[in-house]
């Protein structure tokens, strides 16, 4: 199983995406392979900008990717890297850093537990607070 990041929906959703070509075809392989699933929060998030979103899980199930509910395990990994983030954050900026963990975070903390590659064209968050998990990332 592959879990993809909400950017790889939004770039494979987008044909003047500049990650188009790439998000498709990952998303088809995964989904001729071991799967492809989002979770709960990635769906959130594509609601949010979606034009219809009581149809967004439909259309993402159509293209054969499985949503899946966040597993409890991943609380506390997820309350883990997001302490360390906002401990940086807070050194490196007066800024007010939100309390409560940023999407990203359930995201790695989900492919981490389950110990799945993540598909994702955002390199920073997940390799700097999920290292052990294998990012699938454009070229």
């Amino acid at each position: 199983m592959i879990l993809l990041d909400t950017n790889v929906l939004i770039y494979a959703f987008d044909p003047d995406a500049p990650f188009c070509h790439w998000a498709k075809e990952t998303i088809a392989e995964a989904v001729a392979g071991d799967g492809a699933a989002i979770n709960a929060v990635s769906l959130a998030e594509i609601c949010v900008g979606d034009a219809d979103p009581p149809t967004a899980a439909d259309r993402i199930r159509s293209w054969g990717i499985e949503i899946l509910d966040v597993p409890a395990a991943a609380a506390d990994v997820c309350a883990k890297a997001y302490r360390q983030y906002r401990k940086r954050r807070m050194s490196q900026s007066d800024v007010p850093v939100p309390i409560m963990p940023l999407p990203d975070f359930f995201i790695g903390a989900h492919a981490k537990i389950m110990g799945w590659e993540l598909a994702t064209a955002d390199r920073g968050r997940f390799h700097t607070y999920f290292p052990s998990v294998f990012l699938k990332m454009p070229q």
